[in-house]
């Protein structure tokens, strides 16, 4: 990506607003600007960092009065000049102001360019870049905590730690490449296989914490699922708040998945509301079914729904089987109703969604079931993506070949291509062994004027 020229965005949301930021970023940001802002204070005599009220006018007159604020290279976002107006939060003000921007020597910027010019520049390295885009789609407290956190650098700085004694091993190992006639005593192999297996057990950790990111990005799949009429949709009702499912007596009214997305003590759940699970000669029905065995299969949990005032069904077992028992909690609903003999002694949830009763209960389950998973606060500032986990997964690969080859008395050689070769994957996660393609590929996430 060229990186001598200037570029402009929006960078809020469009819409009406009380106010809008455009950014200006690039060596001539500052002299585009001046060619549209009219003020008390020339833009050449502006101090970084301060607030300058003026005008932008184009040739039919006043579009706006306006803040400018100069960042001045390598102080900025960018760690280029960069200047950002902020002006009344109008579609059309803003679009105005942006055609004047690039009328006078700007381009348009690409989505996610910003920050893309900040990694190259040396603002941040690939993981913070990253961080960016999660802290703006992080939906609760949690993904907030993890965006900032990795943000701030901390899975950059863990990985660092890692590549260090990769580097210090390899040297080792190199050192023996240079002077073949010494060979790698059994006691230097020895400190080398330790070391090896300490590093292993630090890339094994970052790489535990991928379903954790998981979560955290993009929530807790979960399912709503049981027999027809034991309130599967009402407690979707109930649990969001307010109706989103239609709720009725009528067996197999739902026919399709619902899909919405709720706060749990600071995790997303996405909470999937499916068809009732019964024989039908309904072919719609058939398949709102096939659709619910496909949710199921995809579940990370599943809340298993019953009428627990009425009887068991004539298969009990074939009806409790979700495939996983392991992801499931049992939800025993209408207990406002008096509990049946046959669910008296059964664990569960009680519940009620027309009184609400065991609403606490259902999320102290959910919770439950997320720790005892292993999510951690402790893991929040390293949760990784999937991105992340593939590299590191490779890393990891490429270290038990090179433990393997120092068991086994293999060549220096070829331990070391291995050993280059986890230090490659493990760059590639931080960006220190960029492509275009991969960065094509991250920064084409975000939005425009980020």
């Amino acid at each position: 990506m060229p990186l001598d020229d200037t570029i402009a965005a929006i960078s809020t949301a469009v819409g009406e607003g009380a106010i809008a930021v455009l950014r200006v970023s690039g060596p001539e940001a500052v002299e585009v600007v001046a060619r549209i802002f009219r003020g008390a204070t020339a833009t050449e005599k502006m101090e970084p960092r301060r607030s300058y009220f003026g005008e932008i006018n184009d040739a039919t007159g006043l579009i706006d009065q306006v803040l400018l604020t100069i960042f001045r290279r390598p102080q900025s976002y960018t760690g280029e000049d960069l200047v950002e107006i902020s002006c009344h939060g109008g579609i059309l003000v803003t679009r105005k102001i942006l055609s004047l921007l690039l009328n006078a020597g700007a381009r348009s910027a690409e989505p996610g360019e910003f920050t893309q010019r900040a990694f190259l520049n040396g603002k941040m390295d690939l993981t913070q870049a990253e961080a960016v885009m999660d802290l703006i789609r992080a939906q609760t407290e949690l993904a907030l905590r993890a965006a900032n956190e990795q943000l701030a650098g901390h899975l950059g700085r863990e990985l660092t730690k890692i590549q260090d004694q990769l580097l210090t091993t390899l040297a080792h190992i190199e050192a023996y490449i240079d002077f073949p006639d010494e060979g790698i005593s059994p006691e230097t192999g020895k400190m080398l296989l330790d070391r090896l297996q300490e590093t292993g057990a630090s890339l094994a950790r970052l790489v535990a914490t991928a379903d954790q990111g998981r979560i955290l990005r993009h929530g807790l799949r979960t399912v709503i699922y049981g027999e027809p009429n034991v309130g599967k949709s009402s407690l979707l009702n109930l649990l969001l708040g307010y109706d989103r499912a239609i709720v009725s007596e009528t067996p197999g009214t739902t026919r399709d998945t619902i899909e919405e997305t709720i706060n749990v003590r600071g995790i997303p759940v996405r909470l999937i509301d499916t068809a009732g699970k019964r024989s039908s000669e309904d072919s719609i029905e058939q398949e709102g079914i096939r659709r619910t065995e496909l949710q199921l299969a995809q579940a990370d949990l599943v809340l298993q729904v019953v009428d627990a005032s009425a009887p068991r069904g004539t298969a009990p077992d074939e009806s409790m089987s979700t495939g996983n028992e392991k992801n499931r909690v049992l939800v025993l609903n209408k207990v406002d109703l008096g509990i049946h003999e046959d669910w008296a002694s059964t664990k569960g949830v009680r519940f009620s969604c027309r009184t609400r009763e065991g609403e606490e209960g259902l999320n102290q389950a959910i919770w439950d079931f997320v720790m005892t998973g292993g999510f951690g606060g402790q893991d929040f500032r390293i949760a990784i993506s999937v991105r992340h986990q593939a590299c590191l997964q490779k890393a990891i690969t490429e270290l038990e070949a090179a433990k393997g080859g120092l068991a086994n008395s293999k060549l220096p050689e070829l331990i070391s291509i291995e050993l280059r070769g986890a230090l490659d994957a493990i760059g590639d996660v931080v960006g220190r062994h960029d492509t275009e393609d991969l960065l094509g590929r991250i920064f084409s996430e975000f939005c425009i004027g980020k």
